[in-house]
């Protein structure tokens, strides 16, 4: 431990300094036990200066005891002596509780950045919940089994038998009390998600701006109906556009990758807080697409944490998770913002990925920006991707292929922007641009200033 770096780096999620031991103390240390361990270093200021503590024979067993007293399950840090500047200082640490939460008084607490805050009741049921092993969305319902959907229970059945994930049996019932969707003959609130009629909601809108709305969706199907619905009315509010990769036949291309749409979707539905009642909200803009899903990341998982590519995944709901993986629709805990990167960097670079949580929500936003740097860019006509061609001419150079893929993915585009895409000059690419306009292939639509181009069947 190299206590001088400590003292100078600050406190922080892991590290408080206190001038002496007290109440505080232990607040933080019950704090540190409910989150991820920490530090607290008694005998110097909020600089982290050593101040003038005195440490007897006794004092370090009588602070265990104090702590011992007022905490429940009973926490026992380690402590060390040091002698900073001829000046004791106390060190006491504390790992993460295997038994949570650790209350200080009757009050539970979490380490926030670099202070404690008292737990709500919600984030109390939840760390039980999580040191029990126990899923919300395990607990039985009080619903009879004849409200489940015979023919959707089938369905999922069929879908985990295709995947070969599981070995399972004739009978239905006992496939879904081996999965625990069944317990004690009843229900669990995941069966009744899945296969039921349950009560909340997907909302989805497409909007035009912050307060018009063009059209939205209530779904409130059981999800093995209601994410295909969704799914759906999303497809049916973002582009679909054309692209040619030297080949003669044209590619489809989506505003956005629809596997990162489903993961996201799917994401939104499995960890949400189902102890909360409110809707998973899908706004849908020009360029800009954003999930809003009931309760904040769960367990120890932060944002920091989703940037990276070995976080460990706290699954709020595990029957859900476990009945999608069965289905295929997850491939792997804790990998599935890892793959949205990997197909945004790979296939839609021009797509940004951001991640909030604003009060007790978790907010994901695609934002996709126009190559013209225009993040809102110009509304385009109705119609316009429906006019492309099907298939190119064959004597059509490679440059002229290229600025056609650039204008159908891009039809704002500018002859400065085309000759730093394609690396020629712009009098090269005015004299291309000229060549399919005499072909008949595009024009221009609007002023040279604020219009678009338009791909045209041309020959």
């Amino acid at each position: 431990m190299d206590i001088h770096k400590i003292l100078k780096t600050g406190e922080s999620e892991t590290v408080e300094f206190k001038s002496a031991f007290g109440k505080e103390v232990i607040i933080s240390l019950a704090a540190f036990a409910n989150t991820r361990g920490g530090k607290v270093i008694v005998g110097v200021d909020n600089n982290g200066r050593p101040t003038d503590i005195r440490v007897g024979p006794e004092t370090e067993q009588r602070y265990l005891n104090e702590i011992k007293l007022a905490t429940y399950p009973q926490i026992l840090p380690h402590i060390t002596l040091l002698d900073i500047d001829g000046k004791d200082v106390l060190v006491f640490e504390i790992h993460e509780y295997p038994v949570k939460p650790v209350a200080c008084r009757n009050r539970y607490y979490k380490r926030v950045k670099n202070s404690n805050h008292l737990l709500s009741l919600d984030e109390i049921v939840d760390l039980q919940q999580q040191s029990l092993n126990i899923s919300y969305d395990a607990y039985p319902l009080e619903q009879s089994l004849k409200s489940l959907d015979t023919g959707l229970m089938e369905k999922f059945l069929e879908k985990a038998r295709s995947t070969g994930r599981i070995n399972l049996q004739d009978d239905l019932f006992t496939n879904l009390t081996k999965l625990k969707l069944i317990q004690n003959g009843r229900p669990t609130l995941a069966a009744i998600l899945l296969f039921g009629n349950h009560g909340y909601s997907i909302h989805i809108g497409r909007f035009k701006g912050p307060d018009t709305i063009l059209d939205d969706l209530l779904i409130k199907d059981p999800l093995m109906t209601g994410l295909d619905a969704a799914m759906l009315f999303i497809k049916k509010h973002i582009n679909l556009s054309f692209h040619f990769d030297g080949s003669l036949q044209r590619k489809e291309r989506w505003q956005y990758p629809l596997p990162a749409l489903r993961e996201l979707l799917l994401n939104a539905a499995v960890h949400r807080e189902y102890k909360s009642a409110s809707d998973i909200v899908i706004k849908i803009f020009d360029h800009r697409i954003i999930f809003t899903s009931p309760g904040r990341l769960y367990g120890d998982l932060t944002l920091d944490d989703l940037h990276g590519d070995d976080y460990v995944s706290a699954i709020r709901n595990r029957l859900l998770a476990d009945a999608f993986y069965l289905m295929g629709e997850i491939e792997k805990y804790g990998t599935g913002f890892v793959r949205i990167r990997k197909w945004l960097k790979e296939e839609y670079p021009e797509i940004r990925m951001e991640m909030r949580e604003k009060g007790d929500f978790f907010q994901i936003e695609l934002i996709s920006v126009p190559s013209h740097g225009d993040a809102e860019g110009p509304d385009m006509p109705e119609g316009l991707y429906e006019k492309l061609p099907e298939r190119l001419p064959e004597n059509l150079s490679d440059l002229q292929q290229n600025i056609l893929n650039r204008m159908q993915h891009d039809p704002a585009v500018t002859y400065v922007q085309l000759a730093q895409i394609t690396g020629k000059s712009r009098e090269s690419i005015r004299k291309n641009i000229d060549r399919l306009r005499k072909r008949g292939m595009i024009r221009r639509i609007g002023p040279a200033r604020g219009g678009h181009w338009q791909i045209t069947a041309g020959d």
